[in-house]
C-alpha cells in the first residue's frame, strides 16, 4: 500500500490549545471539504454580554481562517444593546436576530455559507469553559450546543460566591 493509501486519521486540536484556552477566545473546527459532520464549527468564549465590545475580535479571527464574514447571527434576548451592523477593518457585517438561543452564533460567509459556533457563557469557569470547548470542537461531535453546557457547566462562579 503506498503511503499515499494510508488514511489519514481525524485529528483534534492539541491538548494544549485547549489549556490556554481564555475568555474571548475562539476555537474553530473548519474543514476543507464540502461535508461538516460535526453538529458545530467552533466554540467562542466572550469576556462579556457586550456584542459591539466583543464580536469585532471574532470576527477578526474568523476573516483570517474562513475569508470575509457577511452576518453573524445572535438572540439577541442574550446581549445588551445589538446594534443592526458593525464594522470591522472597513467592512460592514450585518447582525441578525434569531431566536437561536444564547448558547450559538451563526456566521455566514458569502451568501450562503454558514458555520455555527457554541457561544460559551462570559461567567463560565476557566476549566468548564475548555471542557465545553473541546467537546464542541470535535469532527465527531453530534450533541447540539445546549447540551453541551448543560452536560459540562457547572453553576457559574458568580452565583456560587453569592451563596458562600
Amino acid at each position: 500500500m503506498a503511503e499515499s493509501d494510508t488514511p489519514t486519521p481525524r485529528k483534534l486540536l492539541p491538548d494544549e490549545i485547549h489549556r490556554a484556552v481564555k475568555p474571548g477566545t475562539a476555537l474553530l473546527r473548519l474543514q476543507t471539504t464540502h461535508s461538516r459532520e460535526g453538529v458545530l464549527d467552533g466554540a467562542w468564549w466572550p469576556r462579556s454580554r457586550d456584542i459591539a465590545t466583543e464580536l469585532p475580535d471574532l470576527i477578526r479571527a474568523l476573516t483570517a481562517h474562513l475569508g470575509p464574514v457577511t452576518r453573524v447571527g445572535l438572540d439577541t434576548d442574550a446581549w445588551e444593546e445589538v446594534p443592526t451592523r458593525v464594522i470591522v477593518d472597513d467592512r460592514v457585517v450585518r447582525l441578525d436576530s434569531f431566536p437561536v438561543g444564547d448558547d450559538t452564533a451563526l456566521i455566514t460567509r458569502g451568501d450562503n455559507d454558514h458555520f455555527v459556533l457554541l457561544v460559551v457563557p462570559p461567567d463560565t469557569t476557566p476549566d468548564a469553559a475548555r471542557d465545553a470547548m473541546a467537546r464542541a470542537v470535535r469532527a465527531d461531535n453530534v450533541t447540539q450546543a445546549a447540551e453541551i453546557l448543560v452536560a459540562t457547566l457547572p453553576e457559574p462562579a458568580a452565583h456560587r460566591q453569592e451563596s458562600t
